[in-house]
């Protein structure tokens, strides 16, 4: 897959709250997910988790390039992000911030250009950045007759 493809998963409910995640173009197993209780049962990780997954794990993957690509060999790395869901003014629940520490197996000073590999790392993360810049979403329902519905849209 090149660097411009586009990135396309297909979801399918199995239950009442949860979801097959099929990555399509791979041989990827189907991620499993599901709302805990009381809504679903907990069968995998909410759409919640996931998003802060990926920003924690994008960071991480970006600071090992970063890393890298100024000719370190660096050990294993551990992440660990936290947060804390809050109503916004409307009453919905959201995720207004995130902590991520990244816990380094090596010293900063056995690491060639630390300084600069901290002032660039987060610029590779492709999760974290669209995230915090916004991400617009598109956004419409299709019934079993094939009628499309946008949301908000006045018919």
């Amino acid at each position: 897959m090149s660097d411009t493809d586009g990135i396309r998963l297909v979801l399918e409910q199995e239950g009442p709250y949860a979801f097959k995640v099929s990555f399509d173009g791979t041989a990827l197993e189907a991620l499993h997910t599901d709302e805990p209780a009381p809504l679903g049962g907990g069968a995998g990780p909410n759409p919640s988790a996931l998003l802060l997954a990926g920003v924690a794990n994008c960071l991480s993957a970006s600071l090992v390039f970063a890393l890298r690509k100024f000719k370190n060999s660096p050990g294993p790395i551990r992440a660990e992000i936290t947060a804390r869901k809050e109503r916004n003014a409307e009453g919905r629940w959201r995720i207004p911030r995130a902590e991520v520490v990244i816990t380094l197996a090596d010293k900063a000073a056995a690491l060639e250009h630390f300084d600069r590999v901290l002032a660039q790392f987060e610029q590779f993360c492709i999760v974290t950045q669209s995230v915090r810049d916004g991400m617009a979403v598109e956004v419409s329902v299709i019934d079993a007759d094939g009628q499309r519905y946008v949301p908000g849209a006045s018919g």
